[in-house]
């Protein structure tokens, strides 16, 4: 029998100061049983850093051809591409000539992605965004969130502090250059 997702609830106060923005966030997130709980919370941060109208998690793990997030103009072009984790070259140099913007979400090393890619042809690789998450904030948000949870969120400073329940946590947002 085949194992199924474990779906998350998070509902987020998020406070986003860098940006301006400030939003309260009800995201469903589906855990594939494949999926390090790293990788659920790192796309969780992603769409909080990144959010803005019309951004959506794809389908993920089910759909080898979409990135973990998305965001598509009226229109149908894709204005948002972001991938988390670690992309091959090949996944970000078909992002970048299918999407304005692309931008990917590390819980890995930066400078072990950044490795892994060079030398390698990505279009427009000098316009790609890419930013760290600390992996203790990640496995500290393992520990304290359920399936069901609150959190609040606050980014400010390129420091991010996430509230769940009565406990509060820190770590950096580090942008890097891809190049």
């Amino acid at each position: 029998m085949a194992l199924t997702a474990t779906m998350y609830h998070l509902r987020i106060d998020l406070s986003d100061v860098d940006r301006g923005v400030y939003e309260k966030l009800d995201l469903r997130l589906a855990r594939h049983p494949s999926e390090a709980a790293r990788y659920l919370f790192a796309r969780a941060l992603a769409y909080c850093l990144l959010y803005q109208e019309g951004l959506a998690f794809t389908r993920g793990l089910a759909a080898s051809e979409e990135p973990a997030l998305w965001a598509k103009t009226p229109d149908g072009r894709t204005q948002l591409w972001v991938e988390v984790g670690a992309p091959a070259a090949e996944r970000l140099h078909k992002a970048s000539k299918a999407a304005e913007r692309v931008v990917v979400v590390t819980h890995h090393d930066p400078a072990m992605v950044k490795r892994a890619l060079a030398g390698r042809t990505i279009h427009r690789a000098e316009r790609i965004e890419l930013y760290a998450l600390e992996p203790p904030l990640l496995d500290a948000l393992e520990g304290a969130t359920g399936r069901d949870a609150l959190w609040a969120v606050v980014h400010t400073g390129g420091e991010l502090y996430v509230t769940v329940g009565a406990q509060t946590f820190h770590g950096k947002v580090s942008a890097h250059p891809l190049v």
